[in-house]
């Protein structure tokens, strides 16, 4: 079954980059673009979130949570986070139940795909072909 627009976003409950549980029903109320990469510190990958990172401002000025998903650790996380000082959550999930709930399970990574969720949980957007060098202005202009 795959998500489509309109139904609601599977819940979830992971780990920050800070050990701490986080959950998508504790933004309820914000909109929260979820976005799921294959892993830390990849060429692609640090593209699509140094770009996140460099359009950063347009999203808190929206009130837009940015929560990015690997099955990498927290650790990896915070590593990957304190070297491109990105500004957003990175969520771990390295049992891969979220990454598979979102449909962004691949063959050796996730894939790269991002959700954006209303402020009642409702999925309102998908895009499931991202490119990594392009995708933060694509989100910023359709938030506009």
């Amino acid at each position: 079954m795959s998500l489509q627009p309109g139904a609601p976003a599977p819940e979830f409950t992971l780990a920050d980059h800070t050990g701490k549980m986080r959950t998508l029903s504790e933004f309820k109320g914000s909109y929260v673009v979820l976005y799921f990469y294959p892993k830390d510190d990849t060429t692609g990958c640090t593209k699509e979130a140094c770009m996140i990172r460099d359009s950063y401002n347009d999203f808190e000025t929206n009130g837009i949570v940015v929560l990015g998903v690997s099955k990498d650790s927290p650790e990896s996380h915070v590593a990957f986070r304190e070297k491109y000082q990105l500004p957003f959550t990175l969520l771990s999930d390295p049992d891969k139940v979220t990454i598979n709930a979102y449909g962004a399970d691949g063959l050796l990574f996730n894939k790269r795909i991002t959700y954006v969720i209303d402020t009642n949980g409702v999925i309102v957007k998908i895009y499931p072909n991202v490119d990594p060098a392009s995708h933060a202005i694509e989100l910023v202009n359709d938030i506009k």
